[in-house]
C-alpha cells in the first residue's frame, strides 16, 4: 500500500515497520557481533603474563659433609613447596668430601621435582672428587671460565703406587683401565666407576671420561669439559647462566620439562642456624676439643661431687663431641686411646706413680688423636697443631694437679690421732677423773689425773682407744714485752 504525504513515499511491510529501519538495525547488530568476535579473538591470542619466577642460589663451598647435605636438602625441600621457584642453582667450589655425604646429596638432587643446575664458579673454582659426581648428577651442568672438574678417584683409599703400576706396564696398553692390585681397593674403585657411569647415562653425558676421572684421576678445564660433553654450557656469571640455559629440556621423573629461565630473579639461600652449628661441630678439630672438655668436666665432677658446673658443661660437650664423631668416619681404636689417655693423666694426680700414668696418658692421647678421623678428605682431617695444643694443655693440667697433690701431701694431717693431739678442748661435763670434752667439732670421752670444771679449756695429750687423755691448758708465756725506755 502506498501513502502520499509531504511529497515523500514510504514503503511498509505487513507488520508496519519501515524497511530502512529494519535494515539499519540488522546492520548494527552485524557490526557489533563482528567487533565482539574480533576482540575476543585478539584477546585469546594475546600472551598471558605469568608471575615472575625465582632461581634459588645455593653455595656449596669447601668440603662436602653433613652440614652441606642439610643445607642442600633444606633448599630443595623449600623449592618444591614454593611455586615461584623455577630452578635451583648449586654454585660449587669444593675439593671433595665424604662419600656418605656425597651420596645423600645426589639422592636429594635426583629426587628433586625442581630442576637442579650444577654451576662451578667463580673463576678459579673447582669441582674435584665428590664435586664431580654431584655435577654429573645435576639436570644441567655448567662451568665458569677458568674452572676445572675431575680427579674423582676415591681419596679415602689412598691409592698408593698408581704411577708405579703404570711404569711397570711399560706402556704396553695405554687404553687399558687402570685398577689397583689390592682387591679391596679394586672393589671400591669399581663401585665408584659404576656409580658415576650410572649418573652419566642418566643425564646423557660423557661416560668414558667419567670412568677415566675415577680410575686415572684426570681433571679438565671448562672448555675441554664442554667439548667432551661433560657439561652443557659455559657461563661467566649467574645472569649469563640463566640466559644460556633458557629453553633447555630436562627430565623430571618421567616427564620432560622446558626451562624458562630468562629474566628470573635470583634469591640466595643462606644456611640456617642449625646448619651452621652442625658445620662447626662436625669439624674434626672442634669435635676433638669437645671430647676433651667433656671427659675433663665429668672427671672433675666425679672428683668433687656437688660442684655441678663442670659436670653440666662436660656432659653437654661430650654429647656434642660424640654426635659430631657419629657424623664423621672415625676410628674406634683412636677414640678409645684418646679417652684412656685423658683418664690416665687425671689418675696421675691421685695415685703415687711418679709420672708414669701421666706420661703414658700423653702418649696414648697423641696416638689416638692422630688416627681418630679415618679419612684423608681435605677439610676433614685433624690438624697436628690442634693435637699438639690439646696435648700441651693436658700436660699443663696434669702438672697443676700434681702440684696440688704435692701440696696436699705436705700439709699436716687433720684427722685421726695426729689431728687431735695438741688441740684445745672444751670441757662439757666432768666427774672425778673423767668426763666429756668437745674438740674438732666432735664430742669425746676424756680422762685426766685431775678434776676440771664445766667450760674449762684443756689440752689433748694423746688418744687412748676412743678416750682422750687431757691435761690442764698451760697459760700463754710469750706475751709481748714492753719496750725499754732507756739504755
Amino acid at each position: 500500500m502506498r501513502r502520499k504525504g509531504y511529497g515523500v513515499a514510504m514503503t511498509f511491510h505487513d507488520d508496519g515497520v519501515p524497511l530502512m529501519r529494519r535494515l539499519r538495525r540488522t546492520l548494527f547488530f552485524l557490526v557489533a557481533a563482528a567487533g565482539l568476535a574480533s576482540g575476543y579473538a585478539a584477546w585469546g591470542q594475546a600472551p598471558i603474563e605469568r608471575a615472575p619466577g625465582v632461581a634459588l642460589l645455593v653455595d656449596v663451598d669447601g668440603g662436602i659433609g653433613p652440614a652441606t647435605v642439610r643445607h642442600v636438602e633444606t633448599a630443595i625441600k623449600d623449592a618444591q613447596q614454593d611455586r615461584a621457584v623455577e630452578v635451583i642453582i648449586l654454585r660449587m667450589d669444593t675439593p671433595g668430601g665424604l662419600v656418605t655425604a656425597m651420596r645423600d646429596m645426589i639422592t636429594a638432587i635426583i629426587g628433586s621435582r625442581v630442576p637442579v643446575v650444577g654451576y662451578v664458579a667463580p673463576s678459579g673454582a673447582r669441582a674435584a672428587s665428590a664435586g664431580t659426581y654431584i655435577l654429573y648428577a645435576t639436570h644441567i651442568a655448567a662451568m665458569a671460565p677458568g674452572t676445572n672438574v675431575g680427579a674423582a678417584t676415591p681419596i679415602a683409599l689412598g691409592m698408593p703406587g698408581l704411577g708405579d703400576q703404570e711404569k711397570k706396564k711399560d706402556d704396553k696398553d695405554e687404553d687399558e683401565s687402570l685398577a689397583p692390585a689390592d682387591p679391596g681397593k679394586a672393589k671400591s674403585v669399581n663401585d665408584a666407576v659404576a656409580f658415576i657411569k650410572s649418573l652419566a647415562e642418566l643425564r646423557g653425558r660423557n661416560v668414558k671420561w667419567a670412568e677415566e676421572a675415577v680410575r686415572k684421576a684426570v681433571s679438565i678445564s671448562a672448555n675441554e669439559a664442554l667439548r667432551l660433553g661433560v657439561i652443557d654450557v659455559i657461563a661467566e656469571d649467574i645472569d649469563n647462566l640463566l640466559v644460556a640455559i633458557d629453553g633447555f629440556k630436562v627430565k623430571i621423573g618421567k616427564t620432560e620439562q622446558t626451562l624458562e629461565t630468562r629474566g628470573l630473579s635470583v634469591r640466595q639461600v643462606e644456611p640456617g642456624t642449625l646448619t651452621e652449628i652442625l658445620a662447626i661441630i662436625t669439624n674434626p678439630n672442634v669435635a676433638l676439643i669437645l671430647m676433651m672438655i667433656g671427659v675433663y668436666g665429668l672427671i672433675f665432677e666425679f672428683a668433687t661431687p656437688g660442684s655441678i658446673g663442670p659436670g653440666v658443661v662436660g656432659a653437654i660437650c661430650l654429647v656434642l663431641g660424640l654426635y659430631a664423631l657419629n657424623q664423621l668416619p672415625f676410628n674406634y681404636a683412636g677414640l678409645a686411646l684418646v679417652v684412656i689417655g685423658i683418664v690416665c693423666m687425671i689418675a696421675e694426680a691421685f695415685t703415687p706413680t711418679f709420672g708414669i700414668l701421666g706420661a703414658g696418658g700423653l702418649v696414648a692421647f697423641v696416638l689416638g688423636a692422630s688416627f681418630l678421623i679415618d679419612t684423608e678428605v681435605p677439610g676433614f682431617q685433624l690438624s697436628w697443631w690442634v693435637i699438639a695444643a690439646t696435648a700441651i694443655a693436658s700436660g699443663l693440667i696434669l702438672i697443676l694437679l700434681l702440684g696440688y697433690a704435692w701440696r696436699t701431701m705436705r700439709q699436716p694431717i687433720a684427722g685421726g690421732e695426729l689431728g687431735l693431739v695438741g688441740r684445745a678442748a672444751k670441757v662439757l661435763d666432768w666427774s672425778g677423773e673423767q668426763g666429756h670434752v668437745f674438740v674438732h667439732g666432735e664430742r669425746w670421752a676424756a680422762r685426766a689425773d685431775e678434776s676440771f670444771s664445766e667450760g674449762q679449756t684443756v689440752t689433748v695429750e694423746r688418744l687412748d682407744g676412743l678416750t682422750l687423755v687431757v691435761t690442764a691448758r698451760q697459760p700463754e708465756t710469750n706475751k709481748q714485752q714492753p719496750l725499754n725506755q732507756g739504755a
